[in-house]
């Protein structure tokens, strides 16, 4: 799979932490199926990744030593997985995006913009929901239960959709998204099982983790589309053609990647919800098995 793996189950955890080495020097410019704009929209969903898993894992640990799981050994062993795997997924998409930002793609500049909107959202609903009682710690946990339930979603898009993998025509990106799709299914259960387990599962909770989804879904669109716009314009792609292959690739009803993900998103809304409801087991042990996990 073009990378070298060391796996790690020290934690204990129902999900190893592999340490992935992917080498990104040979990848070409246009690397999905030779097309600028499928590679942008990539790139700018890439973009998000190093500051947001940091947010992730600051928002869990955050939380971790909370009276309510402190001594819940095999939560605490799933946290610890989860960190680690989060960490490893920063550490590949930095070499990503630096793949892009050899071809003058500035791909660093958005890494530093999406910082700034994850700092300036969770500061900005935290000081609005303080009168109700909602403390920074529950904003940044249920931004981060959300947002775990879009990367599972769209990660399970990626192990199914075949027309996307056809796409995916550069072995090492292809391999890297799969890789990343395993693993956000494997742990898309820790942050909720921690937000449930600190916050409980009454009414409020309900009412904070489900407009949380809504508030950070248009956030993310928002930000990956102008990712996208500035992505194409500065490559003078922003055509026709890029839109065209963009629409088909993530918007139409019968192969989108983003259409795709519907039914599973709506499923958050329901109240008894929980991510282990949407069963992978068998997609992932044919996936691990295709990439050698």
């Amino acid at each position: 799979m073009n990378a070298k793996v060391n796996i790690s189950n020290r934690a204990g955890a129902s999900f190893p932490v592999r340490r992935m080495n992917f080498d990104f020097d040979n990848v070409p410019e246009y690397w999905m199926n030779g097309s600028a704009g499928l590679t942008h929209f990539m790139t700018a969903l890439s973009a998000l990744f190093p500051a947001g898993e940091k947010f992730f894992i600051d928002s869990v640990r955050a939380v971790r030593q909370h009276p309510a799981i402190k001594h819940n050994e095999a939560l605490q062993k799933e946290i610890s997985a989860f960190i680690g795997q989060e960490a490893m997924h920063t550490h590949e998409h930095v070499g990503f995006n630096a793949s892009a930002q050899k071809y003058g793609h500035d791909v660093d500049i958005l890494d530093h913009y999406t910082d700034q909107v994850i700092q300036t959202t969770r500061k900005f609903m935290a000081k609005l929901a303080k009168p109700i009682g909602i403390t920074q710690e529950m904003v940044d946990l249920t931004a981060t239960t959300a947002l775990e339930h879009f990367t599972a979603t769209i990660a399970s898009q990626l192990l199914t959709n075949s027309h996307i993998q056809e796409l995916m025509t550069n072995e090492t990106m292809k391999n890297m998204w799969m890789w990343h799709a395993i693993e956000e299914n494997e742990h898309k259960a820790v942050a909720y099982d921690v937000f449930e387990g600190v916050f409980g599962t009454g009414l409020k909770s309900y009412a904070l983790r489900t407009s949380s989804l809504v508030i950070a879904m248009a956030t993310l669109f928002v930000v990956q589309s102008y990712f996208l716009a500035r992505l194409l314009k500065q490559d003078q792609q922003l055509n026709f053609e890029s839109l065209k292959s963009i629409y088909t690739y993530a918007y139409s009803p019968s192969k989108g990647v983003i259409i795709g993900m519907g039914k599973e998103m709506l499923m958050y809304f329901k109240p008894r919800f929980h991510p282990n409801d949407l069963d992978t087991h068998s997609l992932l042990e044919k996936w691990k098995a295709k990439l050698g996990l």
